[in-house]
Parts: C-alpha cells; sequence; structure tokens
C-alpha cells in the first residue's frame, strides 16, 4: 500500500476534495490526515471525503504545538493529554487504525519526565488498547525528543504502543536510525522523506542523502507489513500538482522494491 501525506504546489489553493482526487489519480491508495483545525476547520469531515475519493485513511498525525507540556502539572499539560484522548477516542469513532504523536515541540526543553506524565500515557495507550487503535511515537531531530519517545516505549510494552520512523527525522538525527533498530518490530507507521542530513526539508526520496536501501532493508528486516508513507513539504514549486504527485509516485514504488529485495 502506497501514502501520501503532505503538501505540493497549489495544495492549499486547490480544494480538499481535488487534492485527494489528484492523489488517488496519481496511484495512492491512502492518505494521512492532521487531526487539528489548525490546517483544516473541519477535520472531522476528511476521512469520509478521502474515502469517497477512494482512499484509504491510514492514520491521523496529532498535532505537536504544545506535545512537551504533557510532562507538566499545568492547564498546559491537562490540555494536551485532554487533546491526544481525544485523537485516540476519534480514530475509534471514525475507524482510523493509528494516531501519530510526538513527544516534544519546537526548539522547546522537554520537562523531566514526571510521574503524572507516565500516568498520562498510561492512560492514553489503556484507551487505545480498548478502542483497538495504535499510538505511534515518532522519532524526532531533536536527541532529547527521540530519547524521551524510546523511553515511552521501553515503559509500555503493549500492543497498541509502537513508533513512527520519519527517515528525515532520522537522516539529522542519528539517534532516530538507533530507534529505528531497537523497535523496529514496533513499527506501527512510516514517514518517508529526504533531505540534506542538515535539516528537515521533507524532500522526495533520492533527491538527498538518506541511504534508502539501508533504511528499507532495515524496515523490512523488522517484519514491518504497513503502508509505505511519503510525507513532503512543498519544496518543488516548479512543478504543476500532477507532475510533483507523478514523481512522489515513482518514488514511492522504488522504495516499495528496496523492501522487497
Amino acid at each position: 500500500m502506497l501514502t501520501y501525506f503532505g503538501d505540493w504546489p497549489g495544495w492549499t489553493e486547490t480544494p480538499i476534495d481535488e487534492n485527494y482526487r489528484l492523489i488517488k489519480q496519481a496511484g495512492f491508495d491512502a492518505t494521512l490526515i492532521w487531526w487539528d483545525e489548525e490546517e483544516w476547520a473541519d477535520f472531522r469531515t476528511l476521512p469520509a471525503r478521502a474515502r469517497k475519493a477512494g482512499l484509504w485513511v491510514e492514520n491521523v498525525h496529532a498535532s505537536f504545538d504544545n506535545a512537551g507540556h504533557i510532562w507538566e502539572d499545568t492547564a498546559a499539560g491537562q490540555a494536551v493529554f485532554e487533546y491526544y484522548m481525544m485523537c485516540v477516542n476519534d480514530c475509534g469513532a471514525f475507524e482510523i487504525p493509528t494516531v501519530v504523536m510526538h513527544t516534544g515541540h519546537g526548539s522547546h526543553p522537554l520537562p523531566p519526565i514526571s510521574e503524572l506524565g507516565l500516568e498520562r500515557f498510561a492512560r492514553l495507550v489503556d484507551q487505545a488498547g480498548k478502542l483497538g487503535v495504535n499510538i505511534a511515537i515518532e522519532n524526532q531531530c531533536a536527541p532529547e525528543k527521540t530519547e524521551r519517545a524510546m523511553a515511552i516505549l521501553e515503559r509500555f510494552d503493549s500492543q497498541s504502543l509502537g513508533m513512527c520512523y520519519d527517515s528525515g527525522h532520522g537522516n539529522v538525527c542519528a539517534l532516530g536510525r538507533e530507534m529505528l533498530e531497537r523497535f523496529g518490530h514496533r513499527l506501527k507507521a512510516l514517514h518517508l522523506h529526504d533531505n540534506d542530513g542538515l535539516g528537515d526539508k521533507h524532500w522526495l526520496p533520492f533527491d538527498g542523502t538518506v541511504d534508502w536501501p539501508i533504511i528499507m532493508g532495515t524496515i523490512a528486516g523488522k517484519g514491518y507489513k504497513g503502508a509505505t508513507t511519503l510525507e513532503l513539504g512543498g519544496a518543488y514549486k516548479e512543478l504543476k500538482p500532477a507532475e510533483f504527485l507523478a514523481r512522489a509516485y515513482d518514488c514511492a514504488v522504488r522504495l516499495e522494491v528496496l523492501r522487497n529485495i
């Protein structure tokens, strides 16, 4: 299964239903949804609209704007917990298998691991298990955030909790590749994109320095059977949407081949 998530030239100017049509027309089987009104005020209407276009909704991506506050005994911390719980419950209600989460946000330093934060994650994992939903914790560009993601995976050995491997983040911060080696048997989702190793660019695969044969071979070796998922940004302004999506689809097919060598 090939999944597309991200934008392209004209993404925000084109109605979302047309965007979904173009993704399907390019050959993709599925898409992801940013689960917050930050991008789409009517985000809860999107699963039905994607499915109408013939796309399976592979997972939702929770907003990470305030993710690090979950460790704090503050109103902001409680708000993050309640938002994450909403995402889990919504996945159950909309029959979406997985929600992807970050452990921190922006350049903000992470608060120390707290018992309250661990209790919140325990409740999230418990609720996900009851609903048959997966939580996928993502590696990030900042080492301390990836370390926190690994700490959560170590703490909660649950079928409902796993990881999302982000290849761009892993190319900037090698600790992400360590996370893949250690917890790849618990992969629930992929975010595949490329960069120059210096910053999080969200380029098309094979346009940067990610060692794709090694990465896809590792993913295959961990027994991952899920979708090959691209997470791309709008760095290709010279291309028309259909041209960009055609290139993206070709990249996804090449990655699938590497998974099956």
